[in-house]
């Protein structure tokens, strides 16, 4: 029987990639976004971006899952919710959460302090953060009866660091928040949550930053991540013997990778620990 994982946000990006590597895992993989037709989506060039959730669903079933489109707009929580009703419906079950839908502003890599950015720029608090919220607090009340699921969280370095400004930053430290309180809710329920820091990607839009800020992204591009590498780490936390340990953490793909044993194409990833920062440590204490 396969596996049901959604991945939010798959149209293009670190979700397409990722989508597609729980394909290669054989998983049934629903695939949210809200383009149907590639043009509406630019990179930091102008460039049209192509993707839709149509062909990531069609790449995951390639790759040798079961890929389903699913338009949906996570501002919209109606549409939120009519998902996760549809999955209940077709499949009765939901084994994993990757939460990925992340509202990306056209100036996002602009060197500018943040008021001289747009305030659109905010909208990363509401698609981002927000909408994993309400994702989680809804595969939750699937997963938490059925007794096992993992809820996972894109995030990145970013949450440490000085990263793309400080509405993309209290974005990614605000995901690894909510990891790392579910986790508190969830324990003993057989559902874990976990929050990755993934490395630089090899995606549409990093190539397009290469191109636009070659001296910024050169060497990260020569070392970045496949996506379909999270979607490997995510699976093998689920699977191990320490998945309860290791819930509610904010882990370093590349790190976590190595202890399982996941190598991405046959490759080991660098950590950017020394350079970038470290994940906040699990705080046992709790306060109602």
């Amino acid at each position: 029987m396969r596996k049901i994982a959604l991945v939010t946000g798959g149209s293009r990006g670190a979700g397409r990639g990722i989508a597609r590597g729980f394909g290669e895992l054989g998983y049934t993989v629903y695939v949210t976004g809200r383009t149907l037709q590639s043009g509406a989506a630019k990179g930091w060039d102008g460039s049209i971006l192509p993707g839709t959730v149509a062909e990531t669903a069609a790449e995951v079933t390639a790759a040798g899952g079961q890929g389903i489109p699913a338009i949906c707009d996570h501002a919209d929580d109606g549409q939120v919710a009519a998902l996760f009703q549809r999955i209940m419906d077709e499949q009765g079950r939901l084994d994993v959460l990757f939460n990925n839908a992340t509202y990306i502003h056209s100036q996002l890599i602009e060197k500018k302090p943040f008021w001289e950015k747009d305030l659109d720029a905010v909208r990363i608090m509401d698609v981002g953060l927000r909408s994993a919220y309400v994702a989680s607090w809804h595969a939750a009340r699937i997963m938490v009866p059925q007794g096992s699921g993992i809820i996972g969280f894109g995030s990145s370095f970013g949450g440490s660091c000085y990263m793309h400004g400080p509405a993309y930053g209290a974005q990614k430290a605000g995901i690894d928040k909510l990891a790392h309180d579910m986790e508190h809710d969830l324990r003993g329920s057989g559902v874990v949550a976990v929050s990755i820091w993934m490395g630089p990607l090899v995606t549409e839009r990093s190539l397009i930053a290469q191109k636009t800020n070659p001296e910024q992204y050169e060497d990260f591009i020569d070392s970045a991540e496949n996506p379909e590498f999270t979607a490997h780490v995510v699976d093998g936390i689920d699977k191990s013997p320490r998945r309860d340990e290791l819930s509610g953490q904010t882990l370093i793909a590349a790190e976590i990778a190595r202890e399982l044993g996941i190598t991405d194409r046959g490759k080991e990833r660098p950590s950017y620990r020394e350079m970038l920062g470290s994940p906040r440590e699990k705080n046992p204490a709790a306060v109602y």
